[in-house]
């Protein structure tokens, strides 16, 4: 099945956009995981089987696997693994290399570990974008303008009176037509400019981080796309709303949160 079409049937039976990211830091665990050789992937399988209820999609974050070598891709791997039918699964890689690489790099996410979308960086072009982009059921992420607070030393550069993001984004629009299989990543603290952003690229599916720990709210976000074409990211505000043994509750009662203010914001 497509990506948008799980996108669909996923917003229609839980009337969510929610997407949580795991971002597992161990020195941040609940002590009584902390200490387990496996607590990363103990934490992640407690929190996902506590929130997939509400949850639309999740994102891993390779970076925080990485770090671990090989036995962290383990981890990521089985962590992947445990994520239900009923929901998306997103690698959060930011890959972007010369066609060659890229197709190595797209076999290992979609073919090896099986995810259904990943993020990706557009700056090298169209041609490193297109192994990804030939995975016709996948979709591709690419960064757009993010929230982190050095967006502006090159996202906002501007040629000819238009800004660099702006760019990006007319271009991964006329990209989706082949396969509609784009999606943008749109920093959700930057929400005046995703009405700009929306009208460039009414075809892409936004993914939105910055929701919760980094100041975003839910019905900013979605007043200013206008549509329900997106997902909205939350990652620290939910994976570490508990620090105690009751950490997978506390994860469910704040995603349960921010899945109920999507609610009048879905069209279904």
């Amino acid at each position: 099945m497509h990506f948008k079409d799980k996108l669909a049937a996923i917003q229609k039976e839980k009337k969510s956009l929610l997407c949580i990211g795991l971002d597992p830091e161990i020195e941040k665990l609940p002590p009584a995981i902390g200490q387990r050789k496996d607590a990363i992937y103990v934490f992640c399988r407690e929190i996902i089987n506590a929130t997939a209820a509400f949850a639309a999609a999740y994102k891993i974050n390779f970076a925080f696997f990485e770090r671990f070598g090989a036995e962290g891709w383990q981890t990521m791997e089985k962590i992947a693994g445990e994520i239900p039918a009923g929901c998306l699964s997103i690698a959060d890689a930011k890959r972007g290399d010369i066609g060659n690489s890229a197709k190595h790099y797209a076999e290992a996410i979609f073919g090896r570990l099986g995810f259904d979308a990943v993020t990706a960086n557009p700056y090298m072009g169209k041609d490193s974008a297109e192994p990804f982009l030939d995975w016709k059921d996948r979709a591709v992420f690419f960064l757009g303008l993010t929230s982190n607070p050095g967006a502006i030393d090159f996202q906002f550069f501007q040629q000819n009176g238009q800004p660099l993001y702006a760019a990006v984004a007319q271009h991964v629009e006329q990209w989706n037509s082949t396969h509609d299989n784009c999606g943008l990543v749109v920093g959700a603290t930057k929400s005046e400019k995703l009405r700009q952003i929306r009208q460039i690229a009414p075809g892409l599916t936004f993914l939105i981080p910055g929701v919760g720990a980094q100041g975003g709210t839910v019905a900013t976000v979605l007043q200013n796309i206008g549509d329900s074409n997106a997902l909205i990211s939350a990652s620290r505000s939910i994976i570490y709303s508990g620090s105690n043994d009751d950490f997978a509750e506390a994860a469910a009662a704040e995603a349960r949160r921010l899945q109920a203010a999507m609610q009048p914001f879905i069209a279904c």
